[in-house]
């Protein structure tokens, strides 16, 4: 599993590099009192221009002609059938939502979940590896002026400037907020 993860974090560093000439993508922002989310998508496909079985590095070229090395764990299923020329769909999403908990009491906490996916023997390589972090942070500080909330979480303390003064408003010393951070990165191998 630990491949296939540093095999998605290299992906992932490849999509942001790759961000600006995705083929599409999208972002979606929201609100509601005590609430906010941010999600974002973006779909590329990328071409394979190398291979080396003995090491199971596999070099993938973007759309604007950037290149990144993705190691292929032994959890990869059907490596053998990979061919320079091949072009792989990428897909990465990430998302942030935000929740206001008023007069706190939860547990100052970080939390992971992880997961993978891959093609079944005889597909066309694929796979997926997401991941999930909640955290639990007090709110320790509120500056009126420049509508910063101060956050102590488990690890370290943040700043968090609030851009809506009618959100900023509902923040209180006392209150907790749930910040849930998911990312997902999905490639496959497709004949075109």
């Amino acid at each position: 599993m630990r491949n296939w993860i540093a095999a998605a974090s290299i992906a992932v560093g490849f999509v942001f590099a790759a961000t600006a000439s995705a083929q599409t993508g999208g972002a979606v922002i929201g609100t509601a009192p005590g609430k906010a989310g941010i999600a974002q998508t973006v779909k590329l496909t990328a071409t394979i221009t190398a291979i080396d079985p003995a090491t199971r590095d596999v070099i993938l070229k973007g759309p604007k002609g950037n290149e990144m090395v993705v190691t292929a764990g032994p959890e990869v299923k059907n490596f053998a059938s990979l061919k320079v020329g091949d072009k792989v769909d990428v897909q990465y999403i990430e998302a942030l939502t935000l929740e206001l908990k008023k007069g706190g009491g939860l547990v100052v906490s970080r939390t992971t979940q992880a997961g993978m996916a891959g093609a079944k023997p005889g597909e066309m390589p694929a796979g997926a590896v997401g991941r999930q972090v909640t955290v639990v942070a007090d709110v320790v500080g509120l500056d009126p002026a420049t509508q910063v909330v101060t956050l102590k979480g488990p690890k370290r303390t943040v700043e968090l400037p609030v851009a809506d003064p009618e959100q900023f408003k509902r923040i209180a010393k006392g209150d907790q907020v749930e910040a849930t951070y998911t990312q997902a990165v999905a490639m496959a191998v497709v004949k075109k």
